[in-house]
This record gives structure tokens, sequence and C-alpha cells, in this order.
């Protein structure tokens, strides 16, 4: 957002590194109302997310993870509570600046990759390119991801790990400050959702993009910094991995 602070508040973590916060949420709820039946999705969420570090966001089914995605990225808003972006209250922004806010700030990874069928790799990620302010070259952010020789291939010649890493492509090419995502793995098979952690590990090493990956599958936990376990729309758990896997390490 175009008037965030310049100063950071700066957190230590257990081997006295200095973490600088990007995102303070403080005691969030979120209620949806279907006729005269309330849902309630989140329940008083506390929680900070560092610079550059990479979170797996784990719970089953209905356990909160995208309600909480959502409003962090600036789809959703709470019921209660507060989200602060770098100290900026998002609850006070308005319509446009959400907007800049999802622009300029976050990347966004689903488990379906949306890609435009009529338009080639490099084609889908210059969409994002074309107005992003300071964005990676489209060939670039599809070399990081390991689709350089793929780049005007259209989406029904390629795979789905290959369409989930030009989803990926397409997110990181603006150069967000976070990169958000919703089981992106999900629609995969194992070794295929392998190399799609892989692109996300080294967006998240080679750019220090703020990483959250929400998943259901305990077995991707050993790849991130953090794990933050939820369920019934409250967080049960944080976990710091001091030793973490590679994702060619990883078995579910």
């Amino acid at each position: 957002m175009d008037n965030l602070p310049e100063k950071h508040s700066v957190i230590y973590s257990e081997s006295t590194m200095p973490l600088l916060g990007i995102f303070n949420v403080k005691n969030i709820t979120k209620v949806y109302r279907m006729g005269e039946v309330e849902v309630h999705a989140l329940l008083g969420i506390d929680l900070e997310l560092y610079e550059g570090e990479l979170v797996v966001l784990l719970g089953a089914s209905g356990s909160g993870k995208s309600t909480l995605l959502n409003i962090l990225g600036g789809l959703d808003v709470p019921t209660s509570g507060e989200v602060f972006f770098r100290g900026h209250n998002l609850q006070n922004a308005s319509d446009a600046e959400l907007t800049r806010f999802r622009r300029n700030c976050v990347g966004f990874i689903f488990q379906f990759y949306n890609l435009i069928p009529s338009l080639t790799a490099k084609e889908n990620v210059a969409l994002v390119t074309e107005i992003a302010r300071h964005p990676l070259r489209p060939e670039d952010a599809l070399n990081l991801v390991g689709l350089k020789e793929r780049l005007n291939h259209f989406p029904a010649q390629m795979s789905g790990g290959e369409q989930q890493r030009v989803a990926i492509a397409r997110a990181i090419a603006k150069r967000p400050e976070v990169l958000l995502c919703d089981e992106p793995t999900g629609a995969l098979d194992y070794q295929t959702g392998k190399l799609v952690l892989e692109a996300l590990e080294q967006v998240n090493r080679e750019l220090g993009t703020t990483t959250v990956v929400i998943t259901h599958n305990a077995g991707i936990a050993a790849m991130a910094d953090r794990v933050i376990t939820m369920r019934s729309g409250q967080i049960t758990n944080v976990k710091l991995n001091k030793e973490k896997l590679s994702p060619t390490q990883l078995e579910w």
C-alpha cells in the first residue's frame, strides 16, 4: 500500500536472529450468516508472520485455514479483531487501498491453476507483469520455476504440475512481498506435487518472499520454518522446525 510505514517491528527467534514482522493478527473472528444459521469460521486468532519465512498452515478441511488466508490477502475481512500489514491496519483501508495491496503486495496460488487456455505460458505470466510496479520478466519468472523450455506452450500442452508452476510464476512475477498458497498440490500426484513444492521453496529462498502454504497434508510440514496447526477455527499449535527438509526429502 502506498502509505506503509518505513520502520518495522523487530522480533527475535530462539536463535537470536532478528525477524521482521510483516503480518500481525489480533484476536480476529469470522462469522458467516446463512439465513438464521451462524457459522463461526475463526474464533479469536492471534498470529505473527515474519519477513522471509516459509509457513505451513496445517489442518483438516473446515478448520478455518482458507478463511484466515483470505483475510490475510485482503480478499475477506474479519467480523472482529484487527489485521496489520507492516503496521498498517487493513480494516482502515479503503477499497482502492485494498485493491493496491492485493495487486502490489500479495501473490495468490490456488489448488486450480486458473490459466487462460488461449494464452501461452509466457502470455499468462505477462498479464500480471503489465500491471505490476517492478515486475520480473515473464521469461525470468518461468525460468525460476523450471519452465524456460515451455514459454510458448499453451496450458493444454502442459501437465498439471507444469500448469501449477506457470501459476506460481504468474504470482511471483509482480515481486509480491507475500505469497499465499491454498492447497497448491491438492490436485496433483505425489511426484508432481513435490516439483511444485520445490518451486515454492526456491522462490522463498531466492527471492525472500514470505510464503504461507495451507494444506491438510501433514507430510508437507517438515519443509517449513514454522508449522501452525488449526482446528475448529482456532490455532492449536505452533511448531518451529529447527531443521527443515527439502521437498525432495518429504514423504506422505
